[in-house]
């Protein structure tokens, strides 16, 4: 099997990328390299990516080495996900809801979300631009705009097509490649919107499902973080590992011995 890189990857989903790992013909790093270069080649066009992980292709390797000296921890081993701005990341990365008020703010730990995911084996390669303050500012704002990371645009028509939701930059970014699927949050239509308009499948989960602890709240009755991703079956594979019972948020103990960690059966089912 001979890889071209560049083009394998616009099409290829979780289940090909662990495959072509496993294999050998492909490394996480080389994996992350390819998206960060797609990210410093295309992002100018439509500021989907606000920052990338300067740790990233570091842990790829590390990640690589796990791989081969005592197996992978699962499906997201070595997968590269971006966050939205509103997610804590415990790390060298900015937590800033899209505002210069918060540019230069670190959060102390992960959110639980982050770290869930960390644990998973995969990969945060970096922070994705969002709608300021998740729109709760301004009834006058549009959809996608920052004052940190500027207007975020579709990759299928910059400056054309409605980008929605204030999870627009994990959309778009998803949509254009930077990654290989992103976490948002939705308070009300932003991971459904922006995954429908830029051709994606995103997931709200039920409020409790997965924990909103780390993460810059609106409503505590409605917010949830949530994957958004190039296929259904993507998007359940991450929906999987980011559901649970946890103190620091109490609307997960509703969901407690009832959440699943494998959501692809249910996949199965529907085709």
């Amino acid at each position: 099997m001979s890889l071209n890189l560049q083009e394998w990857i616009v099409e290829a989903d979780i289940t090909e990328l662990q495959v072509a790992m496993e294999e050998g013909h492909v490394t996480s790093e080389e994996l992350v390299t390819e998206y960060i270069d797609r990210i410093h080649r295309y992002n100018p066009q439509i500021n989907a990516v606000l920052e990338i992980n300067p740790d990233a292709i570091s842990i790829a390797r590390g990640l690589d080495r796990e791989r081969q000296d005592s197996g992978s921890r699962g499906m997201l081993h070595g997968i590269p996900i971006l966050l939205k701005d509103n997610i804590d990341t415990g790390d060298q990365m900015h937590t800033s809801a899209g505002s210069v008020a918060l540019a230069g703010s670190v959060a102390s730990q992960d959110a639980t979300v982050a770290a869930k995911l960390r644990s998973a084996g995969a990969i945060i390669l970096g922070k994705a631009n969002m709608t300021e303050w998740s729109n709760f500012m301004s009834s006058y704002m549009p959809a996608g705009y920052s004052s940190r990371g500027g207007l975020v645009l579709n990759p299928y028509g910059p400056g054309e097509l409605f980008v929605s939701g204030s999870s627009n930059g994990p959309a778009a970014a998803v949509a254009a490649n930077f990654a290989t699927a992103a976490i948002g949050t939705e308070t009300a239509g932003s991971i459904i919107g922006p995954a429908c308009q830029h051709f994606l499948v995103g997931i709200k989960p039920t409020v409790g499902l997965a924990s909103r602890a780390g993460i810059i709240p609106i409503s505590a009755s409605q917010d949830t973080p949530g994957p958004i991703a190039k296929t259904v079956k993507d998007a359940a594979i991450i929906l999987g590992v980011l559901t649970g019972a946890d103190e620091r948020d109490q609307a997960t103990m509703s969901s407690e011995g009832l959440s699943y960690t494998d959501y692809t059966f249910f996949w199965m089912r529907v085709i």
